[in-house]
């Protein structure tokens, strides 16, 4: 009996890789040499050195490709410091105006529509003087089928939410025209692919005029930390073989199935989790960045203790540890 428990237990094992990294190499040849070029390269293993991975969300590939409008919807810094057994999401505000190499000054989502994911990295750098270790595209066209093969993700919800009108789920304009808008209730809750896509996307509250860009960004990161939780699930994991090449659909990244692994690792391990943004002031359609983001690249990196957004600041920059939610 033990025998046959181990053979079906390697068979899983095996099965499970093979499905994993068939993903991950679809996932890397989605990733072009200059994406690569931009990169630091990694200077020992994920597992015992600090790690910044960028993140980008983008709908790259729906209307708004194909009207020319490559803007990302995202960015989000993810260091790792396995050192220190900590995670630090850094949010940077999509509005936030920035020198974008080349190009002048900008809102830093646009650093994407000028020259893709190289020149994202690239300014990215720049803002923060954090090097770019690697990067994550995820294209939120498949985003949301990604979350149902997960199954779902469960979010504590801070407060309700009944959203501006978009992303109509009704077929005609009269329904959508009388629907008064996304609805989330406060407490914790289970959303499937659609709802969770919708939730990190929200940048309007009709229940709270003073949410924005900064709480959708909190939102983001809060989705994100759910995505990763469920993909190290029991249930997740016993469906690696049938699912796992699934999983990256969405993805494009230079991360190897190998590095993939570590970052799991070093996420089971993490004790600690900071959730940090980078603002500043509204301005003209645009956010000024304040003084505040000089000592939150400082706290992103461990050399100083988290401080929040000062007070009465719409869009500072600030971090905040365990669940909190900057702006939230």
């Amino acid at each position: 009996m033990l025998v046959l428990v181990l053979v079906l237990l390697t068979v899983w094992a095996v099965a499970s890789y093979l499905a994993v990294a068939g993903g991950v190499e679809s996932a890397n040849d989605r990733l072009n040499r200059r994406t690569r070029a931009a990169l630091v390269p990694q200077q020992g293993l994920l597992l015992s050195r600090a790690t910044n991975i960028l993140l980008v969300g983008t709908d790259s590939s729906g209307t708004r490709a194909r009207a020319g409008n490559r803007h990302s919807d995202s960015l989000l810094v993810l260091r790792t410091d396995p050192k220190r057994h900590r995670l630090a999401y850094l949010s940077i505000l999509r509005d936030l105006r920035v020198e974008i190499p080349g190009f002048g000054t900008n809102k830093v989502n646009a650093a994407f529509q000028f020259g893709g994911a190289p020149l994202a990295i690239r300014t990215v750098r720049q803002l923060t003087g954090l090097p770019i270790h690697h990067i994550v595209v995820v294209n939120f066209a498949s985003f949301r089928e990604l979350i149902d093969e997960l199954g779902g993700v469960t979010v504590d919800v801070p407060k309700p939410i009944t959203s501006n009108r978009f992303d109509c789920p009704f077929a005609t304009q009269a329904q959508c025209a009388r629907w008064p808008g996304w609805h989330f209730d406060k407490g914790r809750q289970h959303l499937d692919g659609r709802r969770a896509l919708v939730y990190s996307r929200i940048r309007k509250n009709q229940l709270d005029p003073s949410e924005s860009d900064a709480t959708r960004a909190a939102r983001q990161q809060q989705v994100l930390e759910a995505i990763a939780g469920r993909l190290m699930s029991p249930r997740t994991l016993a469906r690696l073989p049938f699912v796992g090449g699934d999983l990256f659909a969405p993805i494009t990244t230079d991360l190897t199935t190998g590095e993939f692994m570590q970052l799991g690792w070093v996420r089971f391990r993490a004790g600690r989790t900071l959730h940090c943004r980078l603002g500043g002031d509204s301005f003209g359609g645009y956010i000024l960045p304040d003084e505040e983001r000089f000592v939150v690249l400082q706290m992103v990196q461990g050399r100083a203790a988290p401080q929040p957004p000062r007070p009465g600041a719409l869009y500072g920059s600030g971090c905040l540890t365990g669940g909190g939610l900057p702006g939230g």
